[in-house]
């Protein structure tokens, strides 16, 4: 018993430790190749075109770009 509560607590310290370096960083996560990003894909299938999905999310981050430009030309 004694043996996995001094496991855990190493354990414990490195997660921890993981944690506040993540913290401070503010990096992504990314693998250990630089993930799919560092490849200059923005999708990982091989579909020749958008799957329903990714094409209403597209359309919505569109519509908020706009809304954006919208509302600084009202304020200006």
């Amino acid at each position: 018993m004694e043996l996995f509560v001094i496991t855990f607590i190493i354990m414990l310290i490195v997660i921890v430790i993981m944690a506040i370096g993540y913290i401070f960083q503010k990096k992504k996560i990314k693998g250990s190749c630089g993930g799919i990003a560092e490849l200059g894909l923005e999708k990982v299938c091989d579909c020749e075109e958008p799957c329903e999905k990714r094409k209403a999310m597209l359309k919505r981050l569109e519509q908020q770009k706009i809304d954006i430009k919208t509302i600084e030309e009202k304020q200006k």
